[in-house]
């Protein structure tokens, strides 16, 4: 009342205001700071973010100070009902939503955090990945078209390097250089978190980049491998699939998976290695591969078997007995 008699009365601050104008700023910033999917992302939980306060409040914004815990949990429910987002996309919308809060607080607009008493949870997923038979089956298989065998080499490549599909399209000759045992290497900031990957090539990787070296579209623009759009490549990695026999859903991004899996942790490549390859952040996220490796399991356990054998039985009935 005093400060409205004063005149002195705190400007509000509208949510959908600073939701845009932070997208605003990450749409000036592509291919400075972010990716074009993070952008997409964010414009994604805006949209969210507008159609919920329609459905639960009838408005089309709201002041940032009303924003309470009770506006959470009922947006995460709509998320789940009403879009049926499954538990991990709900989190990630509910995550976007968080960074809005927190400009709000590091800029004084609102004095309590509505997330403070919230607790999101990630649902751990399987993560598929191709076998060594089902990497050696499309090693192995010509194709009829060149499509074909253009996206099954790709592929293949990314699953020797563990590049992700934008990291691969932006790949060119000043990315190649050599490294610290005189061999070729890869050198490059991930699209998706500008983290560093330095990876050394294989010789099935070479040869992939050897065999493209004078393709039309490799010399015009400047770019290792004549990649198709992303969604032509899964597309017509369903096709491989099929031809191959692998009974999974085929996707460019199980190359990534394939690499950290049956490619690197498998066959003995410590985990920091494989971690800083794949451009991790930190060695928990590289650590979700490792889980599902039940051959690395078993490959680490032969020595103990070994240890407790046939001529150590009586020893062991002893030492448990």
């Amino acid at each position: 009342m005093r400060n409205k008699i004063l005149g002195i009365e705190k400007r509000s601050h509208l949510l959908i205001g600073i939701f845009q104008q932070h997208n605003d700023e990450i749409k000036a910033l592509i291919g400075k700071e972010y990716a074009l999917g993070t952008l997409t992302r964010y414009e994604t939980s805006l949209k969210h973010t507008v159609d919920f306060m329609k459905w639960k409040y009838k408005v089309s914004d709201i002041d940032i100070r009303k924003i309470n815990h009770e506006f959470i949990t009922s947006y995460e429910f709509y998320l789940k009902s009403v879009c049926n987002c499954c538990q991990n996309t709900t989190s990630k919308y509910i995550k976007n939503f968080g960074k809005i809060i927190r400009i709000c607080l590091a800029n004084g607009w609102i004095q309590k955090n509505p997330f403070i008493n919230y607790k999101s949870k990630m649902v751990e997923v399987e993560r598929p990945f191709l076998s060594e038979d089902e990497i050696d089956t499309m090693f192995h298989k010509t194709f009829s078209t060149d499509r074909l065998n253009l996206v099954k080499d790709i592929f293949l490549f990314s699953c020797f390097t563990g590049l992700a599909y934008s990291d691969v399209k932006k790949l060119s000759r000043k990315n190649i250089g050599i490294g610290v045992d005189g061999d070729r290497w890869i050198f490059i900031n991930r699209t998706k978190t500008d983290t560093r990957s330095n990876i050394p090539l294989l010789p099935i990787s070479s040869a992939i980049l050897e065999k493209y070296s004078n393709h039309p579209q490799v010399n015009n623009q400047d770019r290792l491998l004549p990649i198709l759009s992303n969604q032509k490549m899964n597309s017509y990695l369903k096709e491989i699939a099929d031809v191959c026999g692998i009974n999974k859903e085929l996707t460019f991004h199980i190359a990534r998976h394939t690499f950290a899996t049956t490619v690197t942790l498998s066959n003995g490549v410590p985990i920091e290695s494989v971690s800083k390859m794949l451009g991790h952040k930190n060695l928990h996220t590289t650590q979700h591969y490792a889980k599902i490796l039940d051959l690395k399991v078993s490959n680490d356990m032969k020595a103990l078997k070994e240890k407790f054998g046939d001529g150590n039985q009586m020893m062991l009935r002893k030492s448990i007995g």
